[in-house]
């Protein structure tokens, strides 16, 4: 890996993989909100920032949310607001879909590539045995039906790539605080290591699949 691209570089793990690649050698590009004023929800801005740009061997998207400033995952369906829902699905959906529309420039045709966006195991149906948190989930869900069709579409013309959704674990960021209950929590440059280790390993084979902070697949 000679190049990368970072969206979403000024947050805690997005920080972290940009650092730990520079100290592996690799060109980083980074985006961001507070940085480049990067607005993954509003189209225009998207492509300002991602037309004509690329390839790289790798596109990393740490974009996200748990809830609208101020607000908190609901526990209930009585908290479900159609604002908070909205604004949720728009960072953490359609965000990374708009990003998604320039993947093909983004990532080289004729040579190895992964293109990796942070989900969540919480937006895994198969593996929801204690509800709430319904906007999170669904809009992690969400994503992960879009990455899941990117990596078919672009299967076709960039066979030699990998387009997954990672799951980083409980890591030490403002993104987690106050959420982390009993779950192990780990540092962002720990969770950066990890997750750089999957992404290394990763073949075309596996694109379109969900994978843990271990490379385990997740289910959808």
């Amino acid at each position: 890996m000679k190049t990368a691209l970072i969206i979403g570089a000024s947050g805690g793990i997005g920080a972290a993989v940009a650092d730990h690649l520079e100290k592996d050698g690799v060109t980083v590009s980074r985006i961001s909100r507070s940085a480049d004023g990067f607005d993954a929800t509003d189209p225009a801005s998207v492509e300002t920032h991602l037309g004509g740009i690329g390839p790289f061997d790798l596109v990393f998207v740490a974009t996200g949310i748990l809830a609208p400033d101020g607000e908190a995952p609901e526990k209930q369906l009585s908290a479900i607001t159609a604002d908070n829902m909205t604004q949720t699905f728009a960072v953490n959906a359609l965000g990374p879909a708009l990003i998604l529309r320039h993947a093909s420039n983004l990532l080289d045709r004729r040579s190895d590539g992964v293109l990796a966006v942070l989900s969540a195991r919480v937006g895994s149906i198969g593996d929801n045995q204690i509800g709430g948190w319904y906007s999170y989930r669904a809009s992690k869900a969400a994503l992960n039906q879009i990455v899941h069709g990117a990596a078919v579409e672009l299967g076709r013309s960039h066979k030699k790539a990998a387009i997954v959704t990672l799951h980083p674990g409980t890591v030490e960021t403002a993104f987690a605080e106050g959420y982390a209950d009993r779950h192990k929590t780990v540092t962002a440059a720990e969770a950066a290591t990890n997750l750089i280790g999957v992404i290394r390993a990763l073949t075309p084979e596996q694109s379109g699949q969900f994978y843990d902070y271990a490379q385990k697949t997740i289910p959808w």
